[in-house]
């Protein structure tokens, strides 16, 4: 009595997973970017007025980071329930 192994499942769980932690992985990444933005537009636009690029860059990163913490919210859902 051998095990079959369902090749085509194992395939999908590999590509939801890849896809998922590539797409989770960019996320952050363009959080981290934002902050980063937002930090040289207030660093560079001191008392000039750019303060609407530094503002938009802050809420981009926490909208990203706030989509980081939906999935992986998510995620453990998924396994608990």
């Amino acid at each position: 009595m051998g095990m079959k192994i369902d090749w085509a499942a194992l395939g999908s769980v590999f590509g939801v997973s890849l896809a998922a932690t590539v797409g989770l992985v960019g996320l952050f990444t363009l959080g981290v970017v934002g902050l980063a933005r937002h930090e040289s537009a207030t660093a560079t636009t001191a008392g000039q007025g750019g303060a609407g690029t530094a503002g938009l860059a802050r809420a981009g990163a926490y909208a990203c980071f706030a989509l980081c913490v939906a999935a992986v919210a998510y995620g453990i859902r998924l396994i608990v329930a």
